[in-house]
């Protein structure tokens, strides 16, 4: 009986986390750029009691094994890089990515992170940076009489001046790629980190080499299915439910066994 109290317990852990990653795709159904996570699970090692093939007498072998299972495990948390729906914001700064690619963020440290989120704003000296201030590389600073900023498909960067008619190229938004993305780490702030697992990022021009492309006055909004993730908290519910109910079936079954001694 004390197998099966572990077993279930397992169970009832790894369905309390798959709650736990619900509430957090739930949490950022409006969150710009965001991507939402899934748990995967593995079943733990088994207590082999008697092995396929071993002779059973003769030329007899067992033609299959007796073997009980010890439970489950969380293993890992696999995001979801699905493109979210596109949604129009007529802000200029606004910019969504369509397909693949993130915009490199710079750091206080020096270091770059990678974002999805390109709500962009200026900063007094009219540099572009993120929501939290950090600067979008390549590093683009506007001139203070600019009247108009167009950010083309291609991360081509342009602004009408006072006095001008003709607009001016002022600088290239790149896009970075990972050959793995589900690698990446995220920090929170809409930013995710290179790692060993997600491989060094591929940096390049919007519309190349597989990246996707920028569209100016446009946000992309979480790709979370609310739907299905109630689905599947309902789902976790019912089987964190099992779980507890096999733990009482375990219990109630060793006090028989033990009132036989009376």
């Amino acid at each position: 009986m004390d197998k099966a109290l572990m077993v279930a317990a397992s169970g009832m852990q790894a369905q309390k986390m798959t709650i736990d990653i619900i509430a957090n795709n739930l949490a950022n159904v409006n969150t710009t750029g965001y991507k939402k996570s899934a748990l995967m699970f593995q079943d733990l090692l088994y207590e082999t009691i008697k092995s396929a093939g071993e002779n059973t007498g003769g030329d007899q072998r067992r033609p299959s094994a007796l073997q009980v299972g010890n439970g489950t495990r969380i293993v890992a948390t696999q995001r979801s890089f699905r493109q979210g729906s596109v949604e129009a914001t007529e802000n200029p700064l606004d910019i969504a990515i369509e397909g693949d690619g993130f915009l490199l963020v710079r750091l206080p440290d020096g270091t770059n992170a990678y974002t999805r989120d390109g709500s962009l704003k200026l900063t007094a000296e009219g540099t572009l940076v993120t929501a939290d201030g950090y600067i979008v590389e390549p590093e683009i600073t506007l001139p203070e009489d600019t009247q108009q900023i167009s950010i083309r498909k291609d991360g081509q960067v342009e602004v009408t001046i006072a006095g001008e008619t003709e607009p001016t190229e002022l600088g290239q938004i790149e896009l970075a790629r990972f050959v793995n993305p589900g690698g990446l780490e995220a920090m929170g702030q809409n930013l995710f980190k290179e790692t060993i697992a997600s491989g060094a990022p591929f940096i390049g021009n919007p519309g190349s080499d597989g990246l996707g492309l920028l569209h100016q006055g446009y946000l992309e909004t979480s790709n979370v299915d609310v739907v299905q993730e109630m689905v599947n908290m309902i789902e976790a519910q019912r089987a964190y439910e099992l779980n507890s109910k096999t733990i009482k079936t375990a219990e109630d079954m060793s006090r028989i066994v033990n009132n036989l001694k009376r």
